[in-house]
C-alpha cells in the first residue's frame, strides 16, 4: 500500500507566479495511482476534488468570491481569501468505511496548554490565528485488511514549535482512539516539527510504537505492520519550467 503525503501551498509555485498549480499538482501527484493522497493547505475551491476534503480556515469571502480574488495574484495572496483545508484522495482498489475529524486547535484546548506551557501573548495570539484539523478516513482492502489513515497540519510558529508538538500529540491521541483494534494505524501531514521533536521521539517509541520519521517537517508514521524508509521526492521531479511545484517536496513510503 503506497501513501504519499503532499502539502500543496494552495497550488503555488517556488519562485511565485502569478497564477495557481493545484490541477497540476495533483495530476502529478496521482500519476502512478498511490492508495491514499494526504495533501495539506488545500484552497477551500479544491476540497471537492478530493475523497474526503474537510476545510480547516474558512474563506474570508465565500469559497466562490475567495477564488475569484485569489486568481488576481495566487503567488501573492495565497490563502487571504481562499480557505484551506485538508483533502485525502483514495484509490478505487480501497473501500471506504468511515472518516472523521478534529480540530486540533480549539480555544478550550489553547487555554489550557497555553497556562501548562506558560506561552506568551505573542504565542497565544499567533496560536489562535488559524483553524488547524486532523481528519482521518478509515478503509479496508480487498483482503479485508483495515487500515486509519489521519491526516494532518500542525501550527506553523517557529520561536517555539510546543505548539505544533501539542497538536501533533492530540492528532496521534484521535488516530489511535478512532482506530479499531485491528488497524493498520497511519499518521500523515505536515507537522512543521522535526524527527528530533520530542513530540515525534515519544510516538515513535515503544509506548506508542510508531515508524521512524522522515528527515524534515513533513512525515508519514505507521503503526501495526511494517513500513519502508520515507522517501522525499527529488526537486526535478516537480520541477516545471523552472520552478517547484509547492514548497514542499512530496513524501511518500509503502506499508508491507
Amino acid at each position: 500500500m503506497l501513501v504519499r503525503s503532499w502539502n500543496l501551498f494552495h497550488g503555488n509555485t517556488v519562485p511565485p507566479q502569478r497564477r495557481a498549480f493545484l490541477d497540476e499538482m495533483l495530476k502529478l501527484a496521482t500519476a502512478d495511482d498511490p492508495d491514499v493522497l494526504c495533501a495539506q493547505e488545500v484552497p477551500a475551491w479544491g476540497l471537492r476534488w478530493f475523497t474526503a476534503g474537510d476545510l480547516a480556515a474558512r474563506p474570508k469571502a465565500g469559497t466562490r468570491l475567495g477564488r475569484r480574488l485569489t486568481d488576481v495574484h495566487s503567488g501573492v495572496l495565497r490563502s487571504a481569501f481562499s480557505g484551506q483545508g485538508n483533502g485525502m484522495l483514495v484509490s478505487p482498489r480501497l473501500n471506504v468505511l468511515a472518516h472523521a475529524r478534529l480540530t486540533l486547535n480549539p480555544r478550550r484546548f489553547r487555554d489550557a496548554q497555553a497556562k501548562a506551557l506558560g506561552l506568551r501573548p505573542v504565542a497565544r495570539l499567533a496560536w489562535a490565528r488559524e483553524r488547524r484539523i486532523v481528519q482521518a478516513l478509515r478503509v479496508a482492502d480487498a483482503d479485508g485488511r483495515s487500515f486509519l489513515v489521519a491526516n494532518t497540519h500542525c501550527t506553523s510558529f517557529a520561536p517555539d514549535r510546543r505548539l505544533a508538538e501539542q497538536e501533533l500529540r492530540r492528532a496521534a491521541w484521535f488516530a489511535t482512539s478512532t482506530a479499531a483494534p485491528e488497524d493498520v494505524v497511519v499518521l500523515a501531514g505536515d507537522f512543521n516539527v522535526t524527527g528530533t521533536s520530542p513530540a515525534l521521539q515519544e510516538l515513535c517509541s515503544a509506548d506508542w510504537g510508531f515508524s521512524v520519521p522522515g528527515p524534515g517537517i513533513d512525515h508519514i508514521l505507521v503503526r501495526g505492520a511494517a513500513a519502508t524508509a520515507i522517501r522525499r521526492w527529488p526537486d526535478e521531479r516537480r520541477e516545471r519550467d523552472g520552478r517547484l511545484l509547492s514548497d514542499h517536496a512530496p513524501v511518500e513510503l509503502d506499508i508491507e
